[in-house]
């Protein structure tokens, strides 16, 4: 299945459970830079009135920039459940497309996409929308992994005919380019230690696209270590 198969999609995110179990996973075991992090400080810098969020997720993104950034902050996504659990949050959170955004130009200081515009059917698109909503001068900051991201445990299971990555650490610059003026790569490299082969299982398992992998790990007899390769792309208009 293609990364931006809207099936897909709908299936790894629709009442949550999945995509909070890979997210809970990862981030136990992860040991380094978190690009969770580097978009947060991308964000910071600029200290934005107000900002947009596209792929909120559950929100937890979106409650952070509001607790320490103190921005007035819209959410959007697909998924009318991740929209009902990022409202328990008290997020400003909506049902949206990034293809086709209900805002006015230039109404937003910074936009956000983390780990999200890969899933997008037409890329170009939902970049060129992005670029409508920022002010002059505005700011979009989106995560988003390498194709190389884990790729030890991938081999150890015999995935090596992985679909095309959309939007990556490595072709996301092309991308942004085209609707910004300056863009800037920050990567986040860092690694997953896995303690046991059931932490494994839990990871592959929670993938709707990878789940038919989980049979193929092995019995461990130390910690698994695979790299983890991210980045935060950050997009400049001219002022």
């Amino acid at each position: 299945m293609r990364l931006n198969d809207p099936e897909l999609v709908r299936r790894e995110y629709g009442d949550g459970v999945a995509f909070a179990e890979r997210r809970k996973v990862f981030t136990s075991f992860l040991r380094g830079p978190n690009a969770a992090d580097v978009a947060f400080e991308a964000v910071a810098e600029r200290r934005p009135a107000r900002l947009l969020e596209v792929g909120c997720g559950g929100g937890e993104f979106a409650e952070w920039v509001i607790r320490e950034v103190g921005a007035e902050v819209i959410a959007l996504d697909l998924s009318a459940h991740m929209v009902e659990r990022a409202r328990a949050r008290g997020v400003d959170a909506r049902v949206g497309d990034v293809q086709e955004l209900s805002f006015d130009d230039r109404e937003f200081g910074v936009v956000v996409a983390n780990w999200m515009l890969y899933h997008v059917p037409d890329l170009n698109r939902g970049i060129a929308e992005l670029a409508r909503v920022l002010r002059p001068g505005g700011r979009l900051v989106a995560a988003t992994f390498g194709e190389d991201n884990l790729r030890e445990l991938w081999l150890l299971l015999g995935e090596t005919d992985a679909p095309p990555h959309p939007f990556s650490r490595e072709n996301g610059e092309d991308a942004l380019r085209r609707h910004f003026a300056r863009v800037e790569r920050r990567d986040a490299q860092a690694e997953v230690i896995f303690p046991n082969a059931e932490a494994l299982r839990r990871y592959v398992g929670a993938s709707i696209r990878r789940r038919h992998l989980v049979d193929r790990v092995p019995d461990l007899d130390r910690p698994f270590r695979a790299r983890s390769s991210q980045a935060v792309f950050v997009a400049e208009q001219s002022a």
